[in-house]
């Protein structure tokens, strides 16, 4: 899927609701949504359970709720604007 600038960041210390964060760029948004659905793909895959996915819609920027993993997956300004790994202290 190719993917850009995948980061994870250990959120454990900082959240009780999830552990780990990661953040994926895609260079447009058939990528973003097509990016989402494998990781969705993969998690069912692998017998884990989605809990809940959003902005799958316009592809901008994809949540993706696995419990104690939460998948972002955004465009190029989203990223840049948003700043999650600054939020979350990578």
């Amino acid at each position: 899927m190719k993917g850009q600038d995948i980061v994870t960041i250990d959120t454990s210390s900082k959240s009780n609701f999830f552990d780990k964060v990661i953040v994926v760029t895609g260079m447009s948004n058939r990528q973003t949504r097509a990016l989402a659905k494998s990781v969705i793909e993969k998690v069912k895959e692998n017998k884990e359970k989605v809990i809940g996915v959003e902005g799958l819609e316009t592809g901008e920027w994809v949540l993706i709720d696995c419990g104690d993993i939460i998948c972002h997956v955004m465009l190029p300004p989203v990223r840049g604007y948003y700043k999650l790994e600054e939020l979350w202290g990578s």
